[in-house]
């Protein structure tokens, strides 16, 4: 009984498992961390900015004409 507890924990297996664990432990974390304490914009998540804001500022990167600009700004509105 004793023979087979002292090598329990040794060799590969054992030790594939452990460094497993503490790699997904980490992974896990650090992906839980960037969700709780990362930025609240982007892909994924909502915009404090109106339809009308992002439409103005698509304007102003040079992403839309102004008859298009002027289209969409009334469909906002109406």
């Amino acid at each position: 009984m004793w023979g087979y507890m002292d090598n329990y924990g040794h060799g590969w297996g054992m030790g594939f498992g452990m460094l497993l664990f503490w790699g997904v432990l980490i992974v896990a974390l650090v992906v839980l961390g960037k969700y709780i304490w990362g930025p609240r914009t982007g892909e994924g998540r909502v915009s404090d900015k109106s339809a009308l804001d992002l439409l103005k500022e698509r304007y102003a990167r040079g992403e839309i004409e102004r008859d298009e600009f002027e289209q969409k700004k009334r469909d906002l509105k109406s």
